[in-house]
Order: C-alpha cells, then sequence, then structure tokens
C-alpha cells in the first residue's frame, strides 16, 4: 500500500514539472519575434532619413548608376498665342522663362529638406559628377533664364515656346545609420541596398550658370482636339507630349539656345 501511494505522488509531480515548463517555453518564442518586430522598414528607413530623426546617427545616399544628358518634363514656358481661323503666318514676339531645380525621388514619394543629413549627401555626391564637361546643379535651389524672341505662328495654328532640361539621372539606395541597435543592427537600407530605386536629377548648365536643355516653338493646328485642349486649360499644368511626338496636328522647331537672348 506505503509503495503504490509513493508511486502515484511520482508521477503527479513530473507532471506538475511539466506544466511549469511550458510558459517559459512559449516566452522564449515570443521574446524573438518582439526583437524582430523592432527592426526598421524601408518605409520607415526613408521618413527618418527625410525628417532627419534624431534616432540617426546619420544617412546618406549611395550611386549605384548614372545616366548623363537625360531629358526633364516637357513644359509650357510661354503663353498661347492664337492665329486661328486666320489664312496668313503671322510674326508674334514670345517671352517666358525656364527654371529648373535639383529634384529627388524616393520610391514612396516623401520630399527632402537640403538642411538635412540627407540633402547634404545628395550635395555631396552632386559634387563627384560635377566635371569640366558637364556642370551639375548640385544643391535645391532654382536656377533660370528669362528670353524673348519673335518667331511665325503658322496659318490657323496657335503656338507657344515648349521647354526640357538636361539632366544626369543618378540613381541608387538610402544607408541609414541609427544611433540604437535595433534586431542587433544600426545600418538599414530603403528600399534595399544595391538598388537603383532612389533617383537624384541634378540639372546640367551651360558654362554661363543657365540651364542647359532643348528649346522649341510648337504650333498646333486650330480646331483639333490638341488645340482646343490646350485653348480650354491654357493656365493648367496639363501634360504635353515631347519634342516632335505631338503627332501630325503638331509642327515643332527646335531653337538652339546659342540663338536665344537670355536674361
Amino acid at each position: 500500500m506505503t509503495r503504490e501511494g509513493r508511486g502515484r505522488s511520482h508521477r503527479s509531480k513530473k507532471k506538475r514539472i511539466t506544466l511549469a515548463l511550458a510558459p517559459v517555453a512559449a516566452l522564449a518564442v515570443i521574446v524573438p519575434l518582439m526583437n524582430s518586430a523592432g527592426a526598421a522598414t524601408p518605409d520607415e528607413v526613408s521618413a527618418d532619413c527625410s525628417s532627419d530623426s534624431d534616432k540617426l546617427e546619420n544617412c546618406e545616399f549611395v550611386p549605384v548608376q548614372d545616366k548623363k544628358n537625360s531629358l526633364g518634363p516637357n513644359e509650357r514656358v510661354t503663353t498661347v498665342t492664337d492665329n486661328c481661323g486666320v489664312g496668313t503666318a503671322a510674326t508674334k514676339t514670345f517671352s517666358g522663362t525656364a527654371s529648373v531645380q535639383r529634384v529627388v525621388q524616393l520610391e514612396n514619394g516623401f520630399g527632402v529638406d537640403g538642411s538635412t543629413k540627407l540633402g547634404n549627401s545628395f550635395f555631396e555626391i552632386g559634387v563627384k559628377f560635377n566635371t569640366q564637361e558637364i556642370n551639375i546643379k548640385r544643391d535645391d535651389t532654382a536656377s533660370s533664364f528669362t528670353f524673348s524672341r519673335s518667331d511665325t505662328v503658322k496659318p490657323d495654328h496657335i503656338a507657344f515656346f515648349m521647354w526640357s532640361h538636361k539632366r544626369t539621372d543618378v540613381s541608387g539606395f538610402l544607408r541609414a545609420t541609427y544611433r540604437e541597435a535595433q534586431d542587433g543592427q544600426t545600418v538599414f537600407f530603403s528600399p534595399s541596398e544595391g538598388s537603383t530605386a532612389v533617383h537624384v536629377f541634378y540639372p546640367q548648365l551651360l558654362k554661363n550658370g543657365t540651364p542647359d536643355g532643348r528649346l522649341w516653338l510648337r504650333n498646333v493646328k486650330c480646331g483639333t482636339p490638341q488645340a482646343d485642349g490646350i485653348l480650354n486649360n491654357q493656365n493648367s499644368a496639363r501634360a504635353e507630349p515631347g519634342f516632335n511626338q505631338g503627332g501630325e496636328n503638331v509642327t515643332d522647331v527646335e531653337v538652339p539656345l546659342s540663338e536665344v537672348q537670355v536674361s
């Protein structure tokens, strides 16, 4: 009788030990998951770099590849001259301003202040790409030129000047160094190490410091959808097709910048 009672007591004690260990094992699983959740995501890295977060020791842009002499957006830079319903060509005076600025294109759309660690990194990278052959705009201030010239508007056409600036497209990724380790590390990337998803567009400048690019006179046949859309939305920022890409109702004539009187 006595031995049987001891046996039951021994089995009961083993069960109690097993139950006591179960919560400890569960806790061991939870701890690494919590640590992993503390790692910085690519979006958080972009946000912290853009805002110059106090959590950062440093944030820098790492260039991977570059493309010189690429063209920027197609912009209408003068008012529209209307020669609709007239059977003869007309000589008109056009006045406009072409302006450029360094543009940073982060994958998630965050903006970048030039005074931040990241903004300073973009400037330093720009210095490396500035050469005797190609002078680029390194900071985020604007550079522009104003011009005035007389040109021919075709019979029954509207006309205006278009502009597309030349730029050096440098692509790469962000590397952020945090003051305190997250998930056992302090260095994180956005969107990933070696990526080319972050673009910095550095406008190229002429030797006199004015923007370089393509300037052209565009004539558009009146009564066409292209002309009607422009006349109805003269003050809008509507997208325009590039040089010689407007179709059969559109005529483009490039004007060399050397022939333009700028101020």
